[in-house]
């Protein structure tokens, strides 16, 4: 592990002090660390979301340890660990499937533990503020060069939590997916990255996107301005999920459509929708 670096993602927001106390936490335990703040935007509770924010994150984050927090089981028989990836990364937080795909895409998962040492953590340990009270104090030690050993009693891999709930399925040539994200333009970011469709995401592709109120002509791409103005674009974003956009206007807007959501994408379509 290279520097002193510690990223943090959660779905904290920015409303309360939660991130500010743990980057507190974490400069208290290693005090010339470098905090990089990924997100605290993540839908509250929502793993899939998280997990998959920090895979498509973790390629261009300096090797380091990675804290993550998406905990809707804080206070449960769920534990706290700390995940040693194969290219030197360790990865922070709850055994919920979080930390899985980044971690196996940094090189796999080399070494596991959990965070049992209580000289690690905070007390007394709340028992809904684990971040405060483990995941940032452990972050902190292992920044400052604690041995990761240290942390707590070693874990096979093959026992974590690897499920974090599927968030799209794909029957036949219809894709249904949960809205992970909508951004500040109204695109709409879903819970499937375009490797996942068997080849179905293709540029050029006329297919037809399929909303409770509604269905759009949509036309797959590889950016906003191959449609023109006003016009549906369905897309792999920059970090590899499928996202739907109108070039210059607000897809979100359009289709009434938010985080949350579940929407339909059939690419064959057979008729013509509503509204093309």
């Amino acid at each position: 592990m290279s520097g002193r670096v510690v990223t943090f993602l959660s779905d904290f927001g920015i409303a309360d002090d939660f991130v500010g106390v743990c980057h507190g936490v974490i400069l208290r335990a290693c005090p010339d660390a470098q905090v990089v703040h990924v997100t605290h935007g993540i839908r509250a509770q929502a793993i899939g979301h998280g997990a998959r924010v920090l895979a498509g994150a973790i390629p261009y984050l300096p090797v380091g340890v990675h804290l993550a927090v998406v905990d809707p089981g804080v206070g449960s028989g769920r534990r706290a660990v700390a995940l040693r990836s194969g290219d030197g990364r360790i990865f922070v937080g709850p055994d919920n499937g979080l930390l899985i795909p980044a971690a196996e895409a940094s090189g796999g998962i080399a070494e596991a533990h959990e965070i049992a040492n209580p000289d690690v953590m905070l007390h007394p340990v709340s028992r809904t503020f684990h971040a405060r009270d483990i995941f940032a104090p452990a972050a902190g030690r292992l920044a400052g060069g604690m041995p990761f050993s240290e942390l707590g009693p070693a874990l096979d891999p093959v026992d974590l939590v690897r499920r974090v709930g599927l968030d799209h399925r794909l029957d036949g040539t219809l894709l249904r997916a949960a809205v992970q994200h909508v951004d500040r333009f109204g695109n709409i970011q879903l819970a499937v990255f375009a490797a996942e469709l068997d080849g179905l995401f293709e540029p050029g592709r006329l297919a037809e996107l399929v909303t409770p109120d509604d269905r759009y002509y949509v036309r797959s791409a590889e950016t906003f301005a191959d449609v023109e103005p006003g016009e549906l674009v369905i897309y792999m974003d920059s970090s590899g999920l499928l996202s739907v956009a109108v070039n210059q206007g607000s897809a979100a807007e359009l289709t009434a459509t938010q985080a949350g959501d579940e929407i339909g994408v059939e690419f064959s379509p057979s008729r013509r929708g509503r509204n093309a």
